[in-house]
């Protein structure tokens, strides 16, 4: 019996990374060739509609202001821009920062929201400056983010050039990559994930996942579906599902870079997460439960994936760990002994070279400091997941149980360096 357990375990982990390696041969043709569409489109510059930028924001005292001045450095015409910065009911100095910038840029507009409209989280938010927007494309970017100034252009570009392109996706950069082990990890992840998983399944299905910021959809998309589902906690990821059934794809176009903070703490980094999980559990369980009643079967490919990986993936992985840890302690007379030992290695292999891989796509990434990191990253940081996941079922088994309302988390922001230095010389 134990030997079948473990046989099931493998297969599943298997499967799991001959998939991850299949999607990464497609990041790496598509890393290769997508400097290529960037040069058609310079030549034919077809127009420039107009656009809308949200940025919800809930007490971001600490970084909206850096935001804002990346906002005032787009190269996107200022007269087809509208710049809407949703105060959500904020508590600190936030408001007031944006009031000053919007005297001195007539494009950038806050909107203040408070309870019963406001502090509902990033949807509800969301919500609250898209009655507001004129724009014909809506770009969505967090309060953290400062988006490099062609930022907005490539994302519109890909809206304007493909007519099937329902949302363009861009590519996003951990602004304190080396403030610690953690922000390196998280780096090394973050590349890894749209090298892999955003690049390698627009390459081969056409599909990717709008991010929680720096993507581009048409308006009348968004009018069309209601907007955004304000009991999604991934509400990024929710929308892509929806965005699909209407027929249109999600364009991964890395040009499109901005820059953003990422947790610096672990407590910071769990809570995040868990928030990460829990959507993503939510999304799972709403498509899945309806999925014979969606117009486009195509989205199949992607709820397989998720349900994979936070189910069948997740469940083999804690079977196999669990019987290696019980047969230390009780002879299980396990007769796959040594080729499970080797394919564990080889699994460790495929990991590693994956995440090489993803960090040789981005300049000065594949350092010998990162490749120790990413041998870390496999004993330490992948594993915490198992744990994560497990965590995060239990809460929305609890959800679902007593119909507890959901609440949403927003991500603690962190000082920067540049901050710090002038509290200490104020």
């Amino acid at each position: 019996m134990a030997d079948i357990m473990v046989y099931v375990a493998l297969y599943i982990i298997w499967i799991m990374l001959f998939y991850h390696v299949f999607l990464m041969q497609g990041g790496y043709l598509y890393a290769m060739n997508y400097h290529k569409d960037e040069e058609k489109w310079v030549k034919n510059i077809l127009f420039y509609p107009s656009v809308t930028i949200l940025i919800p924001a809930h007490n971001e005292e600490l970084v909206i202001a850096d935001t804002l001045d990346a906002m005032t450095n787009l190269t996107y015409p200022v007269s087809m821009l509208q710049i809407i910065v949703i105060n959500d009911n904020s508590s600190d100095r936030t408001g007031d920062i944006v009031e000053a910038y919007s005297r001195r840029y007539p494009y950038i507009h806050v909107i203040h929201t408070k309870p019963p409209n406001g502090g509902k989280g990033k949807s509800a938010a969301l919500n609250n400056g898209l009655k507001h927007a004129t724009g014909e494309v809506i770009c969505v970017y967090d309060a953290d983010n400062r988006p490099e100034p062609d930022a907005v252009y490539w994302l519109v570009q890909g809206i304007v050039n493909d007519p099937q392109a329902g949302a363009v996706v861009g590519k996003f950069r951990v602004l304190n990559a080396n403030k610690n082990l953690l922000t390196r990890l998280i780096n090394i992840e973050t590349l890894t994930f749209q090298w892999l998983a955003q690049a390698g399944r627009w390459f081969w299905f056409r599909l990717a996942t709008v991010p929680g910021t720096n993507f581009a959809i048409r308006k009348s998309i968004l009018e069309s579906l209601g907007g955004w589902d304000e009991k999604a906690l991934s509400e990024d990821t929710e929308l892509s599902f929806r965005l699909y059934n209407l027929g249109y794809h999600i364009r991964f176009f890395p040009s499109a870079i901005t820059w953003e903070q990422e947790p610096e703490s672990l407590k910071v980094w769990w809570r995040q997460r868990t928030r990460w999980a829990r959507g993503n559990l939510y999304v799972i369980t709403k498509f899945l439960l309806g999925f014979f009643k969606l117009k486009r079967k195509k989205i199949g490919i992607d709820l397989v994936y998720f349900l994979f990986t936070y189910g069948l993936f997740f469940g083999g992985v804690l079977l196999s760990h669990a019987i290696f840890i019980l047969n230390l302690f009780v002879d299980l007379q396990l007769t796959i002994g040594f080729v499970s030992y080797l394919l564990l290695i080889t699994g460790f292999l495929l990991f590693v070279t994956e995440e090489l891989l993803a960090l040789s796509f981005e300049k000065g990434q594949l350092t010998k400091r990162n490749f120790l990191v990413v041998v870390f990253m496999y004993f330490t940081y992948s594993q915490m997941w198992l744990f994560l996941v497990i965590h995060a079922v239990f809460l929305e088994a609890k959800r679902v149980l007593f119909r507890q309302e959901v609440k949403w988390y927003k991500t603690k922001r962190f000082a920067t360096d540049q901050q710090l230095k002038q509290d200490k010389t104020a």
